[in-house]
């Protein structure tokens, strides 16, 4: 991660062939394609590796969330449990449809808390999303045992977690409906798109009318498609699909690079015993797109990423202090700063998330290091970085 790395020839082609047709949108212009469709090739390539029946692209990851969460039927007032720690865009795009983001503890697999999300659970509940951070993933079982006993959509966003499994199943597959990113720093990018996945014939339909402005895409008239619902302008571009279509087709090359550099890196840093890996629920392979590891306190974590920035260890983070990643500086969603008014019951929402006890989130995020797995290092390079890691972690336990 991320696969613009490696970008290469089949990249270059795909996007020629849009280029050389001149078709950039999606839909419509048959006679001038010269039989290019990229995003429907695309959709087809993610069927296959997502082992699912409907796949409907889009713009971005944030837009996947949205749609998917408006094809099931999610909208103003209906609360949507997630976790504290995600990217910002997770309640940015449960908020765009004017329902109610309700932030839970996560636990030591860095993602949803199932106790937490039972706990929140209220006659308004509608939805449980998942976020599958860093490449790994929750207690999917637990997970999806509340929401079949409580009635509740269960939506998977998997955007950083392409390629892990859990019990044989694609990360993204095992909800109701699972969205996914493909943005510039993605395993594979289209340079700006996303993706929603799922078996149910309706909820594709919903996606597929919702993202391209309510059209049914019934026909081959663009001008006389008729608009079952209101929809939204959420279309991937041709280009930005060409650019994909050409990433996912090498997903098990970069697959095996990442599984490559993560174990050398896991190996060596278990040598270190105040060293604590994130869990990883049994039956689950975790894509490897980052290595994740506790160290015993925040105390340490600061010192050992400041001391890895100092010796030229890129792409670790401990997420505590981050504001794009963990509650604790999201300051713009905990005092409700919107452009337009919000209602009522979103801003009484959000008002509280100041006053909420996190501290079960505190305790893992506070002592995580989460770093980037690369897929242009060579194996020297992630041999001395994996060494380098471990002689800077001991003595900053030491010191």
């Amino acid at each position: 991660m991320p696969g613009f790395e490696l970008f290469g020839d089949a990249e270059r082609q795909s996007v020629n062939d849009v280029l050389d047709n001149g078709v950039l949108m999606r839909y419509g212009f048959d006679g001038m394609r010269k039989g290019h469709w990229k995003a429907k090739e695309l959709e087809s390539e993610l069927q296959h590796t997502f082992n699912t029946n409907y796949v409907q692209m889009v713009s971005s990851g944030t837009a996947a969330v949205s749609v998917a969460l408006a094809s099931a039927g999610v909208g103003a007032g209906d609360e949507v449990i997630m976790p504290t720690f995600t990217f910002v865009a997770s309640f940015e795009a449960i908020m765009m449809l004017g329902a109610i983001p309700v932030l839970v503890d996560i636990d030591d697999t860095l993602t949803l808390c199932p106790k937490a999300v039972e706990a929140a659970i209220t006659s308004k509940t509608k939805a449980v999303m998942v976020v599958q951070m860093c490449g790994s993933m929750a207690n999917m079982d637990a997970l999806s045992a509340i929401c079949d006993a409580h009635n509740l959509i269960f939506i998977e966003d998997a955007c950083q977690a392409i390629g892990g499994t859990y019990k044989g199943k694609p990360l993204g597959s095992i909800a109701d409906l699972g969205c996914f990113s493909f943005d510039f720093v993605k395993t594979i990018t289209c340079g700006e798109g996303g993706a929603v996945i799922t078996n149910n014939e309706a909820y594709y339909i919903n996606a597929d009318h919702y993202s391209d402005h309510g059209h049914d895409h019934i026909g081959n008239d663009r001008g006389a498609e008729t608009h079952p619902f209101l929809g939204y302008n959420f279309r991937i571009s041709e280009l930005h699909a060409a650019v994909g279509l050409a990433q996912v087709k090498r997903l098990p090359e970069f697959l095996r690079i990442q599984r490559q550099n993560f174990d050398i890196i896991r190996n060596k840093l278990s040598e270190i015993n105040e060293v604590e890996f994130r869990a990883v629920p049994e039956g689950g392979i975790e894509s490897c797109a980052f290595l994740n590891f506790f160290l015993p306190d925040l105390e340490t974590a600061r010192k050992v990423i400041d001391t890895f920035g100092k010796h030229g260890i890129d792409a670790c983070w401990n997420y505590y202090d981050n504001n794009w990643h963990y509650i604790r500086k999201w300051h713009h969603l905990k005092e409700a700063k919107s452009l337009y008014p919000l209602t009522n019951e979103i801003k009484n929402a959000l008002d509280k998330l100041s006053n909420t006890d996190f501290s079960q989130s505190d305790h893992y995020i506070g002592r995580n290091i989460s770093c980037l797995i690369k897929l242009s290092w060579t194996e020297a390079e992630v041999e001395a970085r994996a060494s380098k890691m471990v002689t800077l972690i001991k003595e900053c336990l030491n010191s």
